[in-house]
């Protein structure tokens, strides 16, 4: 499939927002037995991705690399971990775009994984800058934006309005595979919230598709602000880049009682591993499906509480796999 979802529902979006296709859809979509209470399947937007790195970092580089393109600018400017996914996808995917990379790295918990992605990263052929912590990042950009000649900013995550297209179209994907019979309709869909650009692209992506899933969202990051109302804000920042760009269907009303954040299963912080982090990720490896420790095992540990609580009342629940390392 190459056309995007979102071109083929609005198609005065491909005159105004470009797109180019990085992985193979659908990603597929199959039952997860890891002792739930109710029906649970598993989205694997973990296989997502053909330049060998994968995940949902890709589903929003789909739409950020061609506005880059559009806007004229050759580098992207963004932040991240020392261990950052997103950092290296950008780098990847950006090259073959014949698009630089600048990267302003914040310490994170130093441990084999990262030692691995610092190795990848340099690499990568990015241009990378140590910051070390949060508050000399954010006093470091604006000598970045002028270093590097005024490059396309991205937040961290490529959690923009353009990124969270992403999952706007990964919405409308998931839709079509329900009224195809790959799956029932989730009561529920879980996903790790690590910057936000995915939880507020499935909010708004959900509404629009018809579906009546509610966006459950575990938070895996303490360096940024993420609530209910910050995420609701990014899918309106959305609706509106959408009808902006010519897409023409009445504007849903999006409240932050639509969708639930839970910080419970964060731990010591970003990037640190937990006691049921980690046993999540073993019962997933049972069943033939990869995690990690600081991302997505904590969204099925929350998962599985969660469920063992009542709250998904009879399902079925639907798991998504954003990580994608190969």
């Amino acid at each position: 499939m190459s056309k995007p979802l979102l071109h083929q529902r609005f198609p005065a979006l491909v005159e105004t927002l470009g797109f180019r296709r990085l992985g193979t859809a659908p990603t597929p979509i199959h039952a997860l037995d890891v002792g739930t209470g109710v029906p649970l399947w598993c989205k694997d937007d973990g296989t997502y991705g053909d330049g060998g790195w994968g995940g949902n970092k890709i589903r929003k580089l789909e739409w950020l690399l061609p506005e880059a393109h559009r806007r004229g600018k050759r580098t992207i400017l963004t932040v991240g971990g020392t261990g950052t996914n997103w950092g290296l996808a950008t780098a990847l995917y950006g090259r073959d775009e014949d698009i630089d990379t600048v990267l302003a790295l914040i310490d994170q918990p130093l441990d084999d994984h990262v030692r691995e992605q610092l190795s990848r990263l340099e690499n990568s052929g990015a241009t990378l800058y140590f910051t070390g912590t949060k508050a000399r990042t954010v006093r470091t950009v604006p000598w970045l934006l002028l270093r590097h000649r005024l490059p396309y900013f991205l937040p961290a995550g490529g959690s923009s309005p353009i990124g969270a297209l992403g999952y706007v179209e990964a919405a409308y994907e998931l839709a079509e595979q329900v009224a195809a019979g790959a799956v029932p309709e989730p009561s529920h869909l879980v996903t790790a919230v690590g910057s936000g650009g995915t939880a507020a692209g499935l909010v708004l992506g959900l509404r629009l598709a018809g579906l009546r899933t509610r966006v459950v969202g575990v938070v895996v990051n303490d360096a940024l602000p993420l609530d209910a109302p910050r995420i609701v804000r990014l899918a309106d920042r959305t609706q509106r880049l959408l009808r902006s760009r010519g897409a023409r269907f009445e504007p849903v009303e999006l409240r932050p009682s639509d969708l639930t954040i839970t910080k419970d299963w964060l731990g010591p912080g970003y990037g640190h591993s937990t006691p049921a982090a980690r046993e999540a990720e073993a019962l997933a490896a049972e069943d033939g499906l990869r995690l990690e420790t600081v991302y997505t095992a904590k969204a099925l540990a929350a998962l599985l509480h969660l469920d063992t609580a009542g709250e998904f009342g009879a399902g079925p629940v639907l798991f998504l796999n954003t990580y994608g390392p190969r």
